[in-house]
Parts: C-alpha cells; sequence; structure tokens
C-alpha cells in the first residue's frame, strides 16, 4: 500500500496520468493533449467559467456559457455590453449577483490592465467578484501556477483520502492544508483539473467508484470502509417560507408592465413582475388601481436562504399607462419569458397555463 504520508509526488502523477486518458470534455476546458502541444487556456474563458459555475451543475452552466462567449468572445466585448443585455443572458442561471460582478469585473480588466487578466493569484484577488477560490481556479488552469483549488468535489476527496471525520464547514481549514500538500509545481492547471474531475466522476457523493480509483491504494477512508460516509456536514437550519405577490398585467394591444428590480439585493438589476415585499405577511401593492384577479395555484420557489410562495394576481393594462423609472413596457413581440429569472418565469408559467 502506498504511504499518503510520503509519496506526494507519486500519487500526483497517478492522478495526472489517470487525468490524460480519462479528462472530461467542456467548452471552457483546454484538454491534457491540447496542452501539452503547447495550446494555452483563455484566461477570460476560464474565468467566465468559473463564476458561472459557483453553486452550478455543469449541466445547466454550458448552455449559458456557449451563448455568452458567442455574444461576447472577448472580456472586452463583455466590458463594452449593456448591462440589460448581460441581465438578460444570465436569465434563469440565479445568484444574480455573479452578473452585476462579471460586468465590474469585464471592465476593470477592460480599463485597469488593457484587457488582460493578471496572471497571480494576488492580482486576481484584488478584481471584483473574485474570492479565494475563483483567483486560485483562474491562477492554476489559466496560467499553471501552484495555486490550491478548493471545490466541493476536492473537499470530498480529501476528506476520503485521509478520513477525516470532522464536519464540513468547520473542517475547510485542514482540507485546504491537506490539499495544498498534494498540490506539484508540475502542471499544476491540469492537476486542480484532474482533482475535481476525481471528485465528480470517480469519488463521487454516493456510491464512489473506489475499485476505479487511481488513488485507491493510500487511501485510508477506503481502508477504514468509511468513504462512503464522509465528508461529515454540520446539519443545515431549516429555511424559513416567505410569501409575496405578484402582478401581471398586460394591454389589450398585447403591451407587459415589468419593473426592474434594485441592483442590490435578490434578483438585483433583473426585469420581473411588480409585486410586493416577500415576508411572513405581504402587503398588496398592486402598480395601479384595477380589479386584480388571483389565479388559482400558487408559484414555489426556494432560494438559497429561504422558501418562497407567490400568489398572481392579473388585471388588464390601461391605456397610456404612465410607468415610473423602474418600469418597462414590453411589447408582445419584444417579450422574451426566457429574459426573466426562474420565479418569474414560473409566474407567467402559471398565467399561461389558466
Amino acid at each position: 500500500m502506498r504511504d499518503l504520508n510520503s509519496d506526494f509526488a507519486a500519487m500526483g502523477e497517478d492522478l495526472l496520468a489517470w487525468y490524460d486518458v480519462h479528462a472530461r470534455e467542456m467548452p471552457w476546458r483546454v484538454g491534457p493533449a491540447d496542452r501539452a502541444a503547447g495550446v494555452r487556456p483563455d484566461p477570460y474563458r476560464v474565468w467566465l467559467s468559473e463564476v458561472m459555475l459557483q453553486q452550478t451543475t455543469v449541466a445547466a452552466v454550458r448552455e449559458y456559457f456557449l451563448r455568452f462567449t458567442g455574444r461576447w468572445p472577448s472580456v472586452l466585448d463583455l466590458a463594452a455590453a449593456e448591462d440589460a443585455d448581460v441581465m438578460s443572458e444570465w436569465a434563469g442561471l440565479g445568484y444574480y449577483a455573479r452578473a452585476r460582478n462579471l460586468l465590474k469585473c469585464a471592465r476593470t480588466v477592460a480599463q485597469d490592465h488593457g484587457g488582460s487578466f493578471p496572471d497571480s493569484y494576488e492580482g486576481l484577488l484584488k478584481l471584483p467578484g473574485i474570492g479565494p477560490y475563483t483567483a486560485a481556479a483562474i491562477a492554476s488552469i489559466a496560467f499553471d501556477r501552484p495555486e490550491t483549488v478548493l471545490d466541493g468535489n476536492v473537499e470530498r476527496v480529501m476528506a476520503r483520502l485521509h478520513d477525516i471525520h470532522d464536519p464540513l464547514p468547520g473542517a475547510k481549514p485542514v482540507l485546504k492544508t491537506r490539499a495544498e500538500a498534494l498540490t506539484p509545481d508540475q502542471r499544476p492547471g491540469d492537476y486542480a483539473q484532474a482533482v475535481m474531475d476525481l471528485g465528480a466522476t470517480i469519488c463521487t457523493p454516493r456510491n464512489p467508484a473506489c475499485g476505479i480509483c487511481p488513488w485507491r491504494e493510500p487511501c485510508a477512508a477506503r481502508a477504514a470502509g468509511t468513504a462512503a460516509e464522509l465528508p461529515r456536514k454540520t446539519p443545515k437550519k431549516p429555511k424559513p417560507t416567505r410569501h409575496g405577490i405578484v402582478y401581471l398585467a398586460q394591454s389589450a394591444d398585447g403591451i407587459w408592465l415589468l419593473e426592474r428590480r434594485p441592483d442590490k439585493g435578490l434578483l438585483g438589476g433583473m426585469l420581473g413582475w411588480p409585486g410586493s415585499e416577500w415576508n411572513g405577511a405581504p402587503v398588496p401593492a398592486p402598480p395601479f388601481e384595477a380589479d386584480w384577479q388571483a389565479l388559482p395555484g400558487e408559484v414555489r420557489h426556494t432560494f438559497t436562504h429561504f422558501h418562497l410562495i407567490l400568489q398572481v394576481m392579473t388585471a388588464e393594462l390601461p391605456r397610456g399607462f404612465n410607468r415610473n423609472a423602474d418600469q418597462e413596457l414590453v411589447p408582445q413581440q419584444e417579450f422574451r419569458p426566457s429574459s426573466l429569472p426562474t420565479v418569474m418565469r414560473k409566474a407567467f408559467s402559471l398565467y399561461k397555463d389558466r
């Protein structure tokens, strides 16, 4: 059995040999063969993918990434984009502060760095919206810096490799230290992607495929029979439930009334339906006086910190309606439900299926 505490270099070689054969193909990734041939990753594509992948699955991100890079192929293109266009393309991906920070970061790179991303962890960390994980990922993957990338997949691999039973999130510093000890100076970009791929495809949350894992020999949890129960996690507090009301209004000639939410806060900067506050007992807040009718059914949606139940009210938008600064009147031919956040799309679906 390989000695986990003294054979880190050999373990890195084993993992990279596995990655050379089994690397996942992704639209933002330069595979190991191309990388060995001298093809360098585009820092813009690495950064964009890492921001999109925060708390979002690879499957959900692919389409958005291809659409973004097709429309804005470089960081300079994105920096010059209209805010509303970027927020519209982001709709449905969730965690909308990421989209606002995306624009801030792109414009900082364009204005302060000549359109080129800093090539160090410290430099990347100074950019808007880039935290320790994202800075390490870009530095490693795009610039081959020996930085340690610690996402959920890597945490799981480290917890099992060392049979660490301390629960997350408290165990993060210990897991980071273990991951740093294994990060090699050679091919650190490939290694970072390899250990993430290992967690995503072999060392999975349920039913890990220990028999075909390149690190099966040194894995302490496999030897102890505890792999399936790691990593442990501190139980989460139950999410509260909030309630709200949204108002869908369309004129006789097809014009929709929409409202842009404040830049700060939940769904910041996104277009949606006018509505009430979201709390335990929402106060009706119709955008105009009318005979508002409640649709049967309700909209249910879950955010990071709470569950939401919305009542949907409808009325005809009066001719000559004077909108305020936060509202937009959108003709039927320009209305795109796909540009709305998911919770707002659900309200529209309830209206459409009435």
